[in-house]
């Protein structure tokens, strides 16, 4: 078995909403999968690689798939994911599921998440590079963590960010 036993004790499930960013989400989808997340959804307007019946026009699904593997390096082919367009759809289903649905995202109520506990059932749903995830989204998730800041600069990178919680979550939580 590839993963440790304290691997099978958590579920953790990726959303990644309204990134513009193709290599963003080649590099999400590898980390996704060197982590072991067991699904990333691909919400909104996120690019996503080609799927059979893909109904994008061949010049644009082939041009993401592109740039996604330029950084995703294959892991695309290995970790689950799936394009869902409508993300309260996405998350319905989750919570129907019994995952906790948590945001990453600096708002005047997210915990530190250094101070964050492992959950049984877990989605982290990360946003947009520039403006995060939207009021209403926000609104609707009622869990927010987000990642101390020591330097200068206010935010990571969304990949960088998605990175660090997973890897919080996994191991250090």
């Amino acid at each position: 078995m590839r993963h440790s036993t304290m691997w099978a004790m958590s579920r953790l499930v990726l959303v990644v909403h309204n990134v513009r960013s193709a290599l963003n989400v080649g590099s999400i989808l590898r980390t996704a999968e060197g982590l072991g997340v067991e699904k990333v959804f691909l919400t909104g307007y996120t690019p996503y690689p080609e799927t059979p019946g893909d109904g994008r026009l061949p010049h644009l699904r082939q041009k993401m798939s592109r740039q996604i593997h330029k950084t995703a390096l294959g892991a695309e082919y290995f970790v689950g994911w799936q394009h869902i367009e409508d993300i309260n759809a996405c998350l319905d289903k989750l919570e129907a599921d019994g995952y906790l649905i948590v945001a990453l995202e600096q708002t005047p109520h997210s915990k530190s998440l250094s101070d964050y506990s492992k959950q049984k059932r877990l989605v982290l749903v990360v946003g947009n590079e520039v403006s995060g995830l939207d009021k209403s989204l926000l609104e609707r998730i009622k869990n927010h963590v987000q990642i101390p800041m020591r330097g200068r600069k206010e935010s990571f990178n969304v990949a960088i960010a998605a990175a660090v919680a997973v890897y919080h979550l996994r191991y250090l939580s």
